[in-house]
Formats: C-alpha cells, sequence, structure tokens
C-alpha cells in the first residue's frame, strides 16, 4: 500500500496545496538525480516524493483524500461494522437488530418473516466467488488493483514549455503521453488503467511517468517565464531595425529600437510558458556582438568619434 503522500513531503494532512507544492520544489531539487550521482537512496527517494506530489496535484483527488473517502493507493475506503450507523456497512451489531439478518438478530435461514439466507446475500453482494455462509470457494482469489508501472521520459526544453505528445516504452508496449505546457523536471505523470492487470474484477494499474527536461543553451526558464540572450550587430543597435529571432515556439520578427544598448531587454507577452489562460512572457535581453576577425576599420572609424572617452555606466 502506497505511504501518506503528506508525511513522504513532510507537511500536515490536509494541508493547503500551496504548502504541498513548496515543499515538493524543495525535496526535488535536493533529491534529483543529476544533483545526486550514482546515489541510490536518493533516487528512490525522489521517485517517492514526486508520486505523492502527483497523487496530490489532482484537486479532487485530495479533496476525497482528506476526506478519508479513498486510501493513498486511491482506493475507496469501506466503513467496516464499528461506528454508530446502521445496517450492513453502516456500523452496529450485524447479527442484532437492522443487521444482516433482520429484526430477529439472530443466524436465521429462509424461514418466517426478515429471514435471510446467508448463501444467497453473499451470493447478490460478492458473485458466485462465496459459497455457503459467507466463506470464499476453493480456488477463490481475493480481487486485487494491478501493479503501478514506473517509466522515466526525457524532453526538449520547448516540448515542456510549449506542451507535446511523446511515447514512452512499458515492457513491449509503446503508450502516448501527453505532456502538459509548464512540466518540470522531476513532476510524474499518472496515466490511468495503463499498468498491470487487476484481479478479480479490479481495474488495473497506473503508468507513473516521471519527466526530465533537457536543459537548453540559449533559453532559461524562470517561472512561466522565459528569458534569453541575443547577439545583435553594432549596426543593429545604432540604426535600430526589424530582425527575426528564433524562439522556443517558433520564429519572431522582433523590432529593436534605434539606440539600443547591450543588455536592452525587451518583452514579448504569452511568449513564454503556454499555460492556457495564462501564459508567461519571454524577455530577450540584446547583446552587441562585433564581427570575428580583424576589425581594423572599427578602430579607424572610432579614432575620429568624439565620443570615445566617454566612460560608460559601471
Amino acid at each position: 500500500m502506497a505511504e501518506d503522500p503528506y508525511s513522504v513531503l513532510g507537511v500536515a494532512r490536509g494541508a493547503p496545496f500551496a504548502d504541498v507544492r513548496k515543499a515538493y520544489r524543495k525535496l526535488a531539487k535536493q533529491l534529483h538525480p543529476d544533483a545526486n550521482p550514482n546515489n541510490k537512496a536518493a533516487e528512490e527517494r525522489f521517485k517517492r516524493v514526486s508520486a505523492a506530489f502527483n497523487f496530490l496535484d489532482d484537486p479532487d483527488r485530495k479533496a476525497s483524500y482528506d476526506r478519508g473517502e479513498i486510501d493513498a493507493d486511491a482506493n475507496p475506503k469501506f466503513a467496516g461494522f464499528g461506528g454508530g450507523g446502521r445496517g450492513p456497512f453502516g456500523g452496529g451489531d450485524p447479527f442484532g437488530p437492522g443487521g444482516f439478518f433482520g429484526a430477529g438478530g439472530a443466524h436465521q435461514r429462509g424461514s418466517g418473516p426478515g429471514a435471510v439466507d446467508f448463501e444467497d446475500m453473499f451470493g447478490d453482494l460478492f458473485g458466485a466467488a462465496f459459497g455457503s455462509r459467507g466463506g470464499p470457494k476453493p480456488g477463490f482469489q481475493a480481487g486485487a488493483k494491478g501493479q503501478d508501472l514506473h517509466a522515466t521520459l526525457q524532453i526538449s526544453f520547448e516540448d515542456a514549455i510549449s506542451g507535446a505528445k511523446q511515447r514512452v516504452k512499458i515492457g513491449d508496449r509503446s503508450i502516448e503521453v501527453a505532456i502538459p505546457a509548464g512540466v518540470e523536471t522531476g513532476r510524474t505523470l499518472r496515466l490511468r488503467g495503463q499498468g498491470g492487470p487487476g484481479r478479480g474484477g479490479m481495474p488495473a494499474g497506473d503508468v507513473m511517468v516521471t519527466i526530465n527536461v533537457t536543459p537548453h543553451s540559449v533559453f532559461h526558464r524562470d517561472g512561466d517565464d522565459v528569458r534569453m540572450d541575443l547577439p545583435v550587430s553594432l549596426q543593429e543597435v545604432l540604426n535600430g531595425g526589424r530582425i527575426e529571432a528564433t524562439i522556443p515556439n517558433g520564429t519572431v520578427a522582433l523590432n529593436i529600437p534605434a539606440g539600443s544598448n547591450s543588455g536592452t531587454v525587451l518583452r514579448l507577452k504569452g511568449k513564454g510558458v503556454a499555460r492556457p489562460g495564462t501564459p508567461g512572457d519571454l524577455f530577450i535581453r540584446l547583446i552587441i556582438a562585433l564581427p570575428e576577425g580583424n576589425n581594423a576599420s572599427l578602430k579607424e572609424v572610432l579614432t575620429n568619434w568624439d565620443r570615445r572617452d566617454d566612460p560608460p555606466k559601471r
């Protein structure tokens, strides 16, 4: 049975999701395999932390778990005979008034008003697997939810920003995974019903896919925003103009204001993480890059520049 996800993350049971997310990000950063190479203990704990966060990341599932309606495997909880309710599953004495066996309170078998046949009752509730007196027939195997299977998927920075569909191999199967925009390294995606088969009519298990995002040499994530440096020529910043720039989700025509300086930051709204309704922004920092090789002619021009000795802002 899965562990209590709140305990795994080190937060109080029923904690707000903001606290859950904060604890997860801290632990994921500490335990990530890239920060702990060849550390099996850290790797296993990283998987547990990711699974716990994934469980609580679903608002409906978190609410059901907080109310005690499901366990940490997301299986429904059934009340036993304890408590103050009445009837077969509501508590009280199953052999007393209002219990399994009618108002008489004794084991009756097909005789008199209110009598209940034990075998018929269990047959109706649980099927032919139960024989007389409610006992299981020989060879009966209790139902069990299928095994959860685990996989790791390496994705590009661009797919993490914009979302994508990829396939992951599970044994001899290939399963399509819908990657949501904004996914981060360490996040675990749950593919319901794609795991091992269940027994006795119970549902199949799930596939848990842990995401690793490949770092990019140009683009850098800042929450839901993306930042990048863009090399520009001296002529482009002095005179301004329109240039084409490559961004995470394609290309864009960018207007460079005349007189821009190295370090000037341009903002493109909605071109960051493509979250539905609230996308992030893209911040482009201009970096003046001189041509490689011999720039003697530029030096000659600068000798006659009347502001060549003006000190820049430090």
